[in-house]
């Protein structure tokens, strides 16, 4: 099963539905993303057995007569227009949300429960964090939208074949956007991966950093014995002050060695900056030769 079949596995069985109030407000929010559809009647459709069991409970909940047959791989639930649910209104074959106030937070959580379970999911955190909401019209969208910027979190927005999609990027937006739902369980899941992920990715930053560095050193160290080898195929090296001679040897005789290893070695030792301009001192002069 997908992570985001879990979280909605989990979410459908909540057991809070003895709140007539929050149930309520649930509904509204399966009501206002895009699977559901005005024809006849009122239709909801989605491939999860999950979110179809959920919406079951609440219509049942509510006393609200409803229909649910299989189109190919889609449970479709389906009750009349003519329902008495004060907060929604029909245009143009679309369900739009009233311009409502919503004063209890349980029953906010309620709705971006509803509007998750109807036309969310969240991707495999293990490859990206993503999590999307997807709606029909702009004034559901900026409700929800607005809801959620409440409590902190950061929304994008994107169009694309005809709905208006609402996006969280941030894996701690993620975690926060489920605690905030009530799936607990998947929460604690997610952030046991995106520590793990986390972790693995510092991991991968310090061996890139050290290989660069490696790299590095290897690339200098090349230099210098390239320019000490071609001043001692020169007459200059047998002039050059007893410093740089044994600063070159030392290289020659050590060539994975480190500056401050280079500057351990001398007869008087020297620290890494003091080594690094001998060496410098010996490439510039081979450069002129």
């Amino acid at each position: 099963m997908s992570f985001s079949g879990e979280i909605k596995e989990e979410l459908s069985k909540l057991s809070n539905l003895k709140d007539k109030e929050a149930v309520y407000y649930e509904l509204i929010g399966y009501l206002i993303t895009k699977n559901t559809k005005i024809e006849k009647r009122i239709k909801y459709s989605t491939e999860s057995e999950y979110n179809i069991n959920r919406l079951n409970k609440l219509l049942n909940n509510l006393n609200i007569k409803y229909d649910i047959e299989m189109q190919g791989k889609l449970y479709v639930i389906s009750f009349s227009k003519n329902t008495d649910i004060k907060d929604i209104q029909i245009i143009d074959s679309n369900i739009c949300i009233n311009p409502i106030e919503v004063n209890e937070d349980k029953d906010v959580k309620a709705i971006i429960r509803g509007a998750f379970m109807g036309g969310g999911f969240v991707s495999e955190p293990t490859s990206k964090y993503h999590l999307e909401i997807n709606f029909e019209n702009e004034t559901n969208f900026e409700f929800i939208k607005k809801l959620l910027e409440n409590y902190n979190m950061s929304i994008k927005r994107l169009k694309r074949d005809g709905s208006i999609s609402l996006y969280i990027k941030d894996g701690e937006e993620i975690s926060n956007f489920l605690a905030l739902i009530g799936a607990s369980e998947s929460m604690l899941k997610f952030e046991e991966i995106r520590v793990i992920k986390e972790a693995r990715n510092n991991v991968n930053r310090m061996v890139n950093c050290e290989v660069a560095n490696l790299n590095k050193t290897v690339t200098a160290a090349t230099k210098q014995i390239e320019a000490i080898r071609k001043l001692k195929n020169s007459r200059k090296f047998t002039n050059l002050p007893e410093e740089l001679k044994e600063i070159a040897n030392l290289r020659l005789k050590n060539p994975d060695a480190s500056l401050i290893e280079l500057g351990n070695m001398l007869k008087e030792p020297v620290g890494k900056s003091g080594v690094n301009y001998r060496l410098n001192k010996l490439i510039k002069m081979a450069e002129e030769l």
